[in-house]
């Protein structure tokens, strides 16, 4: 159970949970727009791609760590690998194996799944290992990460399922509107994240835009780009995705709204567990969006 809770840890649950929600959230979009129903074989395939996506996430977020762990030493000593209870030896078998089942199950499942895959680990890789480690730059960081969570898995993800459910790669407004939803999302999941790590980056010269433009201005920025997508989600739902339960689609984007701005009022950013903490919310409500938006597609 020890191994496990560390397991758990080192494959960062919240990208875990995210990483899950989108694949089922597509799944669900998929069936709903084009008239299909789950089925043993088409549920076979949200599987393979749920195992693909999992082993994928893996990958990334311990190739990240096994790259920073002095950084994580200071900015998250409670990870496996800065707090010792994986090896280094421990934590590159699980990265090797956790890459290749990811590729080995996208290959046997479809191109573009397998596409969407390999993409995602060409990119993380780039993001976090020498010589490249695009990590290092704020701009190339944000990119890497808006690139893979708002467009390679939408995308990628939505036109294998309308392959294997449908028999055609198709593309339609929801999967449009919720690509550029999270897209823009993944914008302040990805400038804020570095905020409560300010020290660790700091003292071993990873320039984020904390550093560059400081706290207050990177928390403003996030909050504006997240009230940004909730109010272009409320537009979409007037003049765009009407056949959708329009009502319950801008009534919960309008709570999410006031959720967001009650939130962050009493955000201490002189306090890291308070920021964390907030950071941590802007996740859940990722996570929400992905539940929110199926919905409104079926009822």
């Amino acid at each position: 159970m020890t191994w496990v809770k560390s397991f758990w840890q080192f494959s960062r649950p919240h990208t875990i949970i995210g990483t899950s929600l989108s694949v089922l959230a597509l799944y669900f979009i998929s069936l709903a727009t084009t008239g299909n129903s789950v089925t043993t074989t088409n549920l076979e395939q949200m599987l393979a791609v749920w195992l693909a996506c999992l082993c994928g996430n893996v990958y990334i977020v311990g190739l990240n760590q096994l790259y920073d762990v002095e950084i994580d030493r200071i900015n998250k000593p409670e990870l496996p690998l800065a707090s010792g209870k994986f090896t280094i030896k421990q934590g590159k078998l699980i990265v090797s194996i956790a890459g290749i089942l990811a590729l080995l199950t996208a290959s046997l499942s479809g191109i573009w799944l397998f596409a969407t895959v390999a993409t995602s680990l060409i990119i993380g890789t780039a993001y976090s290992s020498p010589p490249v480690r695009l990590k290092q730059f704020p701009f190339w960081a944000a990119f890497c990460i808006l690139t893979v969570r708002g467009v390679i898995v939408n995308i990628g993800l939505f036109l294998h399922y309308g392959d294997k459910l449908n028999g055609r790669e198709a593309l339609n407004p929801y999967v449009w509107t919720l690509t550029l939803f999270i897209l823009l999302f993944t914008v302040a999941i990805a400038i804020f994240k570095d905020v409560p790590d300010l020290e660790g980056d700091k003292q071993f010269n990873i320039n984020t835009f904390t550093l560059v433009i400081g706290k207050l201005a990177v928390f403003n920025l996030s909050r504006g780009v997240i009230s940004v997508c909730y109010l272009g989600m409320i537009g979409a739902g007037l003049f765009w995705l009407t056949s959708l339960n329009v009502r319950f689609f801008i009534a919960s984007h309008l709570v999410l709204l006031g959720l967001l701005w009650w939130r962050s009022r009493d955000v201490d950013l002189s306090e890291k567990s308070a920021i964390a903490d907030f950071y941590q919310f802007i996740w859940k409500l990722f996570f929400l969006e992905y539940l929110l938006f199926p919905i409104a597609c079926f009822i």
